[in-house]
């Protein structure tokens, strides 16, 4: 069970990353439009290129995850995702928590250690 909760660690990081990135690049796009320059202007947003790496890291994973492992087991651990995002939201992005979200992923962290066992 130690092996599951240390990849899905690393799968919910992944995805927590690829999400975090996936903001950074739509901050520095323009506004949508449905022309060449604009998709020339995404395919060269290297924020973007990072989002293609850890979203196809973080599937290749989960692949191998729920290949070796039960989904009832594995599907509950991929809310640590949601933790990891907060957490980056705040640090990173100096996105402001409030006190509701905080016990929310104290609650998911409970859950999660709840499956782990």
């Amino acid at each position: 069970m130690i092996r599951l909760v240390i990849l899905s660690i690393i799968q919910s990081l992944c995805l927590a990353s690829g999400q975090v990135f996936l903001k950074l690049a739509m901050v520095k796009m323009e506004k949508f439009s449905w022309t060449w320059n604009y998709f020339y202007s995404l395919l060269t947003n290297w924020w973007f290129l990072l989002v293609g790496i850890t979203m196809g890291s973080a599937t290749v994973l989960w692949l191998h995850i729920l290949k070796n492992y039960p989904l009832s087991s594995a599907y509950p651990m991929t809310c640590l995702s949601f933790v990891f995002g907060l957490l980056a939201a705040w640090i990173f992005l100096g996105e402001s928590i409030p006190l509701t979200r905080w016990l929310g992923v104290g609650i998911i962290i409970v859950g999660v250690c709840f499956v782990a066992k």
